[in-house]
């Protein structure tokens, strides 16, 4: 039989891979906690928690009952007509846990579609109500909110999106605090909606940190502004809390840092776990009720063949739980207690910028050999190194972070942090 490597390395095409030049991909066999496993039995440390999104740990018992549970009582079922169980629960919990009164959850596949369901519902919202001339969207310096042509055109990483920049619609973009240090930021809301407010359809954010920007952090007094200018001129606030949700900042919802309530709120990414993909898009009654009509033209026409489905909701219910049994606030807490201590010994490397910590999350940039930002060479560098002493960081260009799951011990993060500091120190 052929090895299967070897028909991934005939058949696969990777994510945000160049595959020309990129080296073979690593095979892994098993997941343990907070380790990927080889084939061959190595153990490499899971310091990205897989892209974001684990946050139990791999293959954790609990989640993997509640999945073998699901499995053997209804596998899926479509959601246009039909429901289920799984569905209805996750949807009381979420509900129950989101930042102000957004009491209907519309559920998609992935990050980039829960972004994109806000979006089209907001925009769908003013056509419905006559308000016909609000097509313009505001979304913050560097912002990344998915792959889908609605959210590239919101993003604002010319890395990733450039190549289809003349098929977007119109987008403005906000100055963070951040940007403002640059001389190409973007504008001043403030002035923004006054001249154009009567334009915008809605204003999106990534609450408190940008992730693909760079882990970049803003503070809860600038979300605040933005909440306040919304609401003074009645304009939609989406919180795509894709990254930031379950616990990444530090609370549950980064919105909560600032005591922001968003009218639509997205999550995806740790919702399950990092078990399946699922998203969904939390809505207020206003929004949601914008489409309540006699007439059927005036339906939310968005879906796909697996929305809901019921084994990623039974996950994401049980993920839920766990959450709360494992006290992961307090561990959340404490992990970020201990990032502090060890980023304070980091920022005294030479090359070490703008150490940063934010809840379990803790970032740094390392003083360029080029330009700097997503696609300096130093990246795939320090990625390697990181990898031949079995640890999985995937630094963001010139940026290293460090972002596990919530099961990881003190003496492994301690282990994480020593290797960065021989890898980064040796520079």
């Amino acid at each position: 039989m052929t090895d299967w490597t070897e028909l991934d390395r005939r058949h696969l095409w990777h994510p945000y891979t160049q595959m020309l030049t990129s080296p073979p991909p690593i095979p892994v066999a098993r997941g343990d906690g907070v380790y990927l496993i080889t084939p061959d039995g190595r153990r490499i440390l899971d310091g990205i928690s897989s892209w974001w999104v684990n946050i139990h740990g791999h293959s954790h018992p609990r989640l993997n009952a509640a999945l073998a549970r699901q499995a053997d009582e209804l596998e899926h079922v479509m959601f246009a007509g039909f429901t289920h169980e799984p569905a209805a629960r996750l949807a009381s919990e979420l509900v129950a846990r989101a930042p102000g009164d957004l009491p209907r959850v519309f559920y998609s596949d992935d990050g980039s579609t829960a972004v994109e369901v806000a979006m089209k519902m907001a925009y769908q919202a003013w056509q419905l109500r006559g308000e016909t001339e609000r097509r313009l969207f505001v979304a913050l310096d560097d912002a990344y909110h998915g792959d889908t042509f609605g959210t590239m055109a919101a993003g604002g990483s010319g890395v990733f999106h450039h190549m289809f920049q003349d098929l977007f619609f119109e987008v403005r973009r906000l100055a963070t605090p951040d940007s403002s240090r640059r001389d190409d930021h973007g504008e001043d809301l403030e002035h923004l909606l006054e001249r154009e407010g009567h334009r915008v359809a809605a204003v999106l954010v990534e609450p408190i940190l940008q992730g693909a920007a760079g882990m970049r952090i803003h503070s809860a007094e600038y979300l605040r502004r933005i909440r306040d200018l919304t609401r003074a001129h009645g304009i939609p606030l989406i919180a795509d809390e894709i990254f930031t949700g379950f616990g990444r900042t530090g609370r549950f919802f980064a919105c909560e840092h600032a005591g922001v309530e968003p009218d639509l709120l997205c999550v995806s990414k740790a919702l399950t776990g990092g078990y399946l993909p699922l998203s969904a898009t939390l809505a207020s009654e206003e929004i949601f009720e914008a489409f309540l009509s006699r007439d059927r033209t005036k339906t939310f026409f968005h879906g796909h063949s697996y929305t809901a489905n019921t084994l990623a909701c039974a996950v994401a219910v049980e993920s839920l739980r766990l959450f709360d049994d494992s006290q992961c606030l307090a561990r959340i807490g404490r992990l970020e207690r201990l990032f502090q201590g060890r980023m304070e010994r980091l920022a005294e490397l030479p090359r070490v910028l703008n150490g940063r910590v934010l809840g379990p999350m803790a970032a740094f940039d390392v003083s360029p050999e080029g330009q700097g930002g997503y696609l300096d060479g130093l990246g795939p560098r320090l990625q390697q190194a990181f990898l031949d002493r079995d640890i999985l960081l995937r630094p963001l260009g010139n940026v290293v972070y460090f972002l596990p799951p919530y099961v990881i011990t003190d003496d492994e993060c301690h282990r994480v942090f020593d290797v960065i500091e021989e890898v980064v120190g040796s520079l």
